[in-house]
């Protein structure tokens, strides 16, 4: 070999020797992980052995700009990449709230669960275009997947908008690939199929990676896949010169040569030509089974577990490396012995830095509870014995010192008075204060990202201020937002080409472009995650769900998924999708939805907004947007064709979140809703006017948040009578307003007759206008019963 071949062959060595280092590194965290969890240190485990040498090979091409969008299996890639550390996997095993310590999800989070930030407390966008990324990652089962077609449109977006090529720092021309991986039994989710039909009629660089060690927990591939095969299932996706669709790659997960070739060509040709691709990997191991939960011998049968000791992936590139005389059985004994010092070294210091504030605390609460002993009439005992239960803990919680606290606390409330007893009653308040904000806070983004935090800014009108369709309003507005804002896009069902169903788009996508505003085909739940991929990256789409009532087909997304990112990534994520739709009153079961106290429920850590009219909806779409902050906006069903007056600040004025709106003065009862609502109640109030009954009527304009600065008590206090109305079924939306009013505001004070809720009916609304009369709240029910508060 001359000099420069020796040399290649060197750096080749060192490469292929360092990848087996990492595969060791990994597979001892896993094996040290598992047991922290078996001796009670950590709650729960979930590893990534088996998987070493695929994810290695994987992430040698993967680059800075790229994004993962995957699961709890893929310590190794976190590895590789550098978005993780052993120690910040530890941290986050023993759910360390210490945001230094794990970074990810600040203990919020069980292992394995892996984020980057893409947002600062100052509402600038970081350069992605530099780092490795990684989307928050969540446990159910193909929930990464919608999000990861949105994550690799954007690249085609910042590829084909020329508008977009200015933003550097969030794209390299569109280079970007969203490497996505799952487990072979979650292929069977109808989540993977439909981000794979859409990815293949989009055309979007999206690596797809699929890990096969041949069984869902205990259920074998026979039973949860067509052929057995995932690739073999998908053949019909395959693309082909004259057809579109994916690439399809089968390897063997221990094979890390043949893996390395595979991957070197597919990666580039995803990256250059936006062709998405597949990438089964098979014949995976998993040597410590599904999870601690439970043992994998109870499953698999004495020729399984054989083979898979046999076709452990470390195990196999050991023997490739030897074969090969790459190195020597000496360095590799000592790679491996090293490995074990690491894992060791990396959960000493994680643990270290997990403990060393608790113990401290127990220290402070033994130096203030200590002098309780000493007061007169104190339970010496009770205390010593507490104490001693705290000191003897050696692998003590926050709550077992809060509890001790709070048990001393109450034995002695007798001796409130006592310095002592203040003493520990002013720490315990600290201390539960600071776990709160470690434990319950960042719902929702602070600072320049809250949209709380958005001025607002009146809609302007002058004399010659034009009255036109409610649709109108909406296309005006949405044309100046497209013609200024390059960052906003839309898409849907029907939004492009016919305008949207209710003209909101009509003849913007001719004016703005296909890629600015698009159709879609129809699958609310890629359309959730296409949005959510684009948000994720600097882009602000509206994501359009074309009537309320197919919500539920792309609420998990939404739910699990964007409402919870700032909590359970501690304020270090953000996704400012906007998702646009229609609902309350039409006509028909499918057509008229108002599912709100379901919406609440499952989206805390969205804004809920719902408008009485389209004036009312652009001034939301404004405030939204110059937040970061996710948001579901509910237009009205039946006011797109009623007449607003045009605003002359159309694009600037702004509606506060969480603010209503008092729309009718009044003195005897306070009515509070939203939405179309309010015009059957303001019919009401001019039936009730005739009868000497005069009615305030609230509009609460956002549901989530609900009246923040507590205004409608306010008017409580006035009226001392009070009527919750919406058009969801009983105790939804309705129960909802009650609890906020009644309860957290302390409405209850200041009643004199029981408050009222008046809602839709039990079922789903009846089709034509009787059926809307029978089903939904109408004018002659709000009359009744304001009346029958009036005479009680």
């Amino acid at each position: 070999m001359n000099l420069e071949s020796r040399l290649s062959f060197e750096e080749f060595r060192k490469e292929v020797l360092n990848d087996y280092r990492l595969a060791c590194d990994s597979r001892e965290i896993s094996l040290l992980a598992r047991k922290e969890v078996l001796t009670g240190k950590a709650k729960f485990g979930i590893f990534g052995d088996g998987k070493e040498v695929a994810q290695i090979a994987m992430s040698k091409y993967f680059q800075p700009g790229d994004f993962r969008s995957g699961y709890y299996r893929d310590q190794t890639v976190a590895f590789a990449t550098g978005i993780a550390t052993p120690e910040q996997f530890f941290s986050q095993l023993y759910a360390d709230p210490d945001l230094k310590n794990d970074p990810f999800s600040g203990g919020r989070q069980m292992n394995s669960h892996f984020a980057t930030p893409n947002l600062d407390k100052d509402g600038n966008w970081l350069n992605l275009v530099e780092t490795k990324n990684s989307a928050a990652d969540m446990a159910p089962t193909a929930g990464q997947m919608p999000r990861a077609l949105g994550l690799a449109y954007a690249s085609k977006m910042f590829r084909d908008v020329e508008a977009l090529h200015d933003l550097k720092g969030l794209s390299n021309n569109g280079s970007e690939i969203c490497f996505a991986t799952i487990g072979d039994a979650s292929t069977s989710e109808g989540h993977f199929w439909e981000t794979i039909n859409a990815a293949g009629v989009l055309q979007v660089p999206l690596a797809v990676f699929v890990w096969d060690d041949g069984y869902g927990i205990s259920v074998p591939r026979k039973y949860q896949t067509t052929k057995n095969s995932i690739s073999a299932a998908l053949e019909g996706f395959r693309k082909t010169e004259d057809s579109n669709g994916f690439d399809i790659y089968n390897v063997k997960g221990w094979d890390y040569a043949g893996m390395c070739e595979v991957f070197e060509a597919a990666i580039r040709k995803i990256r250059e030509t936006h062709i998405p691709a597949i990438f089964h990997v098979e014949e995976i191991t998993q040597p410590q089974g599904h999870s601690t939960s439970g043992s994998h011998e109870r499953y698999k049968s004495k020729e399984r577990l054989s083979w898979e000791r046999e076709f452990d992936c470390n195990l196999k590139m050991r023997s490739w490396i030897i074969e090969n005389a790459l190195c020597t059985e000496d360095e590799l004994q000592a790679v491996e012995a090293e490995a074990k010092v690491k894992a060791q070294e990396a959960r000493k210091s994680a643990w270290e830095k997990y403990i060393a504030p608790i113990k401290a605390h127990v220290q402070s609460f033994v130096t203030l509870a200590a002098p309780i002993a000493e007061v007169a009439g104190a339970d010496v005992n009770m205390v010593n014995l507490a104490i001693r239960d705290l000191q003897n803990n050696r692998e003590p919680l926050r709550r077992d010192i809060l509890k001790a606290a709070a048990t001393i606390l109450l034995k002695h409330k007798h001796l409130k008075s006592a310095a002592a007893i203040q003493a520990l009653q002013q720490y315990y308040d600290a201390y539960l204060q600071e776990e709160k904000e470690n434990y319950n806070s960042y719902l929702h983004a602070t600072g320049v990202n809250s949209a709380l935090n958005v001025p607002a800014i009146p809609a302007a009108y002058e004399a010659d201020s034009i009255t036109v369709n409610g649709y109108e309003i909406l296309n005006k507005y949405f044309d100046q937002l497209f013609t200024n804002n390059p960052k906003v896009f839309a898409f849907g069902e029907d939004v492009g080409k016919i305008g949207d169903v209710n003209q909101g788009f009509a003849g913007l996508q001719q004016k703005h472009g296909k890629n600015r505003i698009a159709d879609t085909g129809i699958r609310e739940l890629t359309i959730m995650g296409q949005g959510i991929g684009m948000a994720l990256r600097g882009l602000r789409p509206i994501a359009e769900i074309q009537y309320l009532d197919y919500l539920l087909y792309g609420l998990q997304p939404l739910s699990d998924d964007v409402a919870s990112l700032q909590y359970r990534t501690k304020g270090s994520m953000a996704c400012p999708i906007i998702v646009r739709t229609r609902g309350h009153r039409l006509e028909g079961i499918w057509h008229s939805g108002s599912p709100m106290g379901m919406i609440i429920n499952a989206l805390r850590g969205m804004y809920v907004c719902v408008p009485r009219n389209m004036v009312q909806a652009a001034g939301m779409y404004n405030t939204l947007l110059q937040a970061n902050e996710p948001a579901l906006v509910i237009e009205s069903l039946n006011g797109y064709r009623l007449k607003e007056k045009l605003p002359a600040n159309l694009e600037s004025f702004t509606v506060p979140m969480g603010i209503p709106e008092v729309l009718h003065e009044g003195t005897d009862v306070t009515i509070v809703t939203y939405g179309s609502m309010t015009r059957i109640i303001e019919e009401a109030i001019t039936t009730l006017n005739e009868v000497g009954v005069s009615c305030e009527l609230i509009d609460v304009q956002t549901l989530l948040p609900f009246d923040i600065n507590h205004s409608i008590v306010e008017s409580l206090k006035k009226t001392n009578r009070i009527l919750f109305v919406d058009e969801d079924v009983p105790g939804g939306g309705t129960a909802y307003m009650f609890q906020e009013v009644i309860e957290n505001q302390g409405g209850y004070r200041f009643l004199d007759v029981a408050p009222r809720t008046l809602s839709a009916q039990a079922h789903r609304p009846a089709y034509g206008s009787d059926g809307d009369y029978f089903s939904k709240p109408n004018t002659e029910d709000v009359v009744k019963i304001v009346m029958e508060m009036m005479q009680e």
